[in-house]
This record gives C-alpha cells, structure tokens and sequence, in this order.
C-alpha cells in the first residue's frame, strides 16, 4: 500500500505504452488484411464470434477479477482450485460452441460455419489454461510483465494471419489468427509466473469468491448482448456482405476505445480495490484516472466524426467506400463507452456487483430496441439507432452507478465537461480550416494534418483555457518520482 501511487502510475504508463504498440499493430493488420481479403471473409468469422463470443464472457467465470478484487491473499490452495475450475469452464464452453455449430449453419444458412466454429471452439481451451497465472500477474501489480505479454502474443497472432492470408487461405487466416491469440498469451504467463498448479481442494472459501464471479459474468452477459445483438440481427436478415462491412467499421471506431479501456481498467481495478475501506483516496484515484481516459478520448472520438472519408481510404482501402456512413454514425459511441465504462471500476472495485447487473438488465432491453427500430435501413440504420441509444442512457446509468458512493453526479459531469467542451471548440475551428485546404491534399496528408489540428486545438483549449495544464503536469511528475513522505501524508 505504501507505493501504490507510484506502482498504479507506472503501470498505468506500461500499459498505455502497450496499448499504443497494439493500436498500431491491430491498426497496421486491419489495413494488411482488408487489402488481402473480402468483406466476405470478414462477414463470415463475424457470424461466428457473433454467435459463440458470448461464451468469452464465461471463460474465467469472473474469479480472475475475484481474485484481484480481494483485499485478503488468495493462497496456494484456493489458486489451483480456481484454475481446476477455469479449466472446467474452458471445456466445457469449448464443447457448447461445437453443439452451436450446426445452429450457426441453420440460423444463417452458410456451410461453411461449421469448420470455423470448430476451430474457434479450441480458443476457449487454451485460455482457461492461463487465467489465474494472469491473475496473479494483475494482484501483484506487474503491469509491465503483462503488457509485453499482450504483446507478444498479438504479434504472433498477427503474423500467423497476415502469413494465411498472403497464401490465399482466405477466411481461414483470421480464424487462425483469432486461435492463436489465447494460446500464446497462455504460453507466456505460464514461463513468467512458474507457477504449476497442484490438485483441486474442497472447503477453502471460494463461496465468496465464486458468488462474486457469477454475477460479474452474467452482467457481463447482458452487457454482451446488448452491445452486439446488432451484428446478429445485420448478420441474418442483410446478409454476411453487410455485417462485413458493419463490422469492419465498428472495429476501425472502437479500436482505440478498446485500447485506452483496457489499458485503464487492470490498472484502475486493482489500485481501486486496494483502496476500497478508505474513501478519500478512493475518490482521488478514481476521478483523476476518469480524467485521464476522457481527455485521451474525446480528440479520438472528434477525429473519427471528422475525417470518416479519409480513415476509411486510408485504412482499409477504395473498395470499403460503403462503410463511410457507418463509420461516422457509430463514432458518438467512442465518447459514451468513455463515459460509461469506468463505473464499472467503480461498481466492481467496491464490491458492488449486484447493481451493475441491475443496470445492465435495464440498459440491455433499450439497446434491443434501438437495433429492431433502425434494422429496416440496414447497417446505417444501426449504426445511428446503436449512438443514439447509448447517448440517451448515458446520464441515467452514470446517476445509478454512483449511488451512495463517495463519487456524486456533479463530481462525473465536472469531469466529463472540460475535455468535451475542449473538443468540440477544437473540432469546430478543425472543421472550418479543413474546407480551405482539404480539397488541395490527399487522404493520407489531409488525414495526418487534420488529426494533428484537432489534437493541437484540443490541448490549447484543455490545458490553457479550462485551466488543466497543471493537472496533467501533476500526473506526469507521478511518473518521474516516488511520493515523499508529506505527499503520503496529504493523499491520506
């Protein structure tokens, strides 16, 4: 506890460093593969991971986050019996996605289905098999060991793909590429930790533990379905060539939310959950890594609405034109996943698991409905239906998140405003110079120029005119030094 600030910090850092390095690998893939594959391709591993990527939320049954959420040690005994019981799941989820497999064939009339479900299926396996070594990986804070380990098992899957897919085995290279991903990332905890488990053992209170994970897996399920019922409502009534096009612009517009959340979130839950009985550091820490995601966001989010055109010739080619509009109506979600995610730091590092689930059976039924309304226009009608969505339930879910907490609605909204006011003052002056000199440039340089005036605007207006410079210089000094004694005694 005493170096926490200084080990959240620094892990913190590692992990935006990694999260960097995976958005340019994830990045310079997606570019590599849309070139060498269809939309087809791409529509058909998406039907798929539509279907049994569910199943991904069961694959540890929320004991890993149990087990970093506890603020008592996890010993010897209660570890190897939670991996015994991850590797049940793991099979036993394995074997459900093989029983889907012809339901899959049926529901959208594709054959082919069968094989990649198959395959897919095998992911579930391997990654059971390294759950508690991350675990232990995340309690003890190594941020920096896992980041590398995040990195190199996406290079490895990349290679693998980007190598299938210049040898023409088609749709093939993402399934295989989407295989290895759990299986070299399980390789490498294993050689970090080496830790061997022993046999399972009975009456070492996991009930807790157990209970905890459960309803973090079935919120998570909600969750799941209410962010990608559309892909399989676009993927059965408009076909594979529609989601495909869907589904590669989705991915383009979350990929850096995924980045920035997942670099946030290991780090804030665990630092979070070691300051669950003391409440004014709590709320320090929450707010000030809050901040830090939001201000990361918001210029993301204004790029993509601006320069929709350009990302999609940039990034995935000429004959991805129709995933444009898409694009532009999904990129809102962007900023309202920023928003709404690091509640669930909040919900899960204070043990409150059982709210979150009620959110979540609230906020599912209203996504549902949004997709059945906007369905009939076909992706662009859920594109605009799943943004609009989300925008409306972004106060309702953030007034029931903190609920009694030491965080109120005034704390979350004075957070929110200053990065998104900065960034639409900054986005209106981008958009008014763009038409001066857009039609002079190329995709690539209007792109690179554009991107860089929203940032520049968008840090003038953040640091100088909302005052926030020294805030963020604050934090980067964290990363420079160890806390002294009086800043110890001041934080507590």
């Amino acid at each position: 506890m005493k170096d926490l600030k200084q080990r959240a910090m620094r892990g913190g850092l590692a992990k935006m460093c990694s999260q960097g390095a995976s958005f340019a690998l994830r990045m310079a893939s997606l570019m590599i593969l849309a070139r060498l594959l269809d939309p087809k391709d791409f529509g058909l591993v998406g039907m798929v991971t539509a279907v049994i990527g569910v199943f991904n939320l069961f694959r540890d049954f929320g004991l890993s986050a149990a087990a970093v959420q506890r603020n008592t040690a996890v010993t010897g005994e209660q570890a190897s019996t939670l991996f015994w019981v991850n590797m049940l799941v793991g099979a036993t989820l394995g074997l459900l996605s093989l029983a889907m497999a012809p339901f899959a064939v049926l529901f959208y009339h594709e054959p082919r289905l069968l094989g990649i479900t198959a395959v897919l299926a095998s992911g579930f396996l391997f990654n059971s098999a390294g759950v508690q070594h991350s675990a232990m990986l995340e309690r003890q804070m190594r941020f920096t060991t896992l980041s590398v380990i995040d990195i190199i098992s996406l290079l490895t899957s990349i290679l693998v793909g980007i190598g299938m897919a210049l040898h023409g085995y088609g749709y093939w290279a993402l399934v295989a590429g989407t295989t290895v991903t759990p299986l070299a990332y399980t390789v490498c905890v294993w050689l970090t930790t080496a830790w061997v488990p022993g046999r399972p053992h009975k009456g070492v209170g996991l009930r807790p533990m157990v209970r905890f994970g459960g309803t973090l897996t079935v919120n998570s399920l909600v969750m799941y379905v209410a962010t990608n019922f559309d892909k399989v409502l676009l993927g059965r009534f408009w076909g594979a060539d529609a989601i495909g096009v869907y589904g590669r612009a989705y991915q383009l517009v979350n990929i850096p939310n995924d980045n920035l959340n997942s670099a946030a979130s290991g780090v804030a839950f665990a630092a979070l959950s070691r300051l669950q009985d003391d409440p004014l550091r709590f709320r320090s820490y929450f707010l000030k890594g809050y901040a830090l995601v939001l201000s990361l966001t918001v210029p993301i989010t204004m790029a993509c609405a601006l320069f929709a055109n350009d990302m999609i010739s940039v990034f995935l080619g000429p004959k991805w034109q129709s995933a444009v509009t898409v694009f532009r109506l999904l990129a809102p979600t962007t900023m309202a996943f920023a928003i709404i995610n690091p509640m669930g730091w909040l919900l899960i590092s204070l043990g409150l698991v059982g709210r979150g689930l009620r959110i979540a059976l609230v906020f599912a039924p209203v996504m549902i409905a949004g997709y059945l309304i906007g369905l009939p226009y076909g992706p662009k009608g859920v594109a605009f239906a799943y943004s609009a969505m989300m925008l409306l339930c972004v106060i309702p879910m953030i007034a029931a998140a903190v609920r009694g907490t030491v965080i109120c609605v005034r704390d979350v909204l004075l957070t929110v405003s200053r990065p998104l006011l900065s960034g639409i003052v900054a986005a209106g002056f981008v958009l008014g110079l763009q038409v001066s000199y857009g039609q002079f440039l190329s995709p690539l340089p209007r792109l690179v120029l554009g991107v860089a005036l929203v940032i520049a605007a968008y840090l003038g207006m953040l640091f100088y005119v909302m005052g926030q410079k020294l805030f963020y210089l604050d934090l980067l000094r964290g990363f420079r030094k160890p806390p002294s004694v009086e800043e110890l005694v001041v934080s507590a």
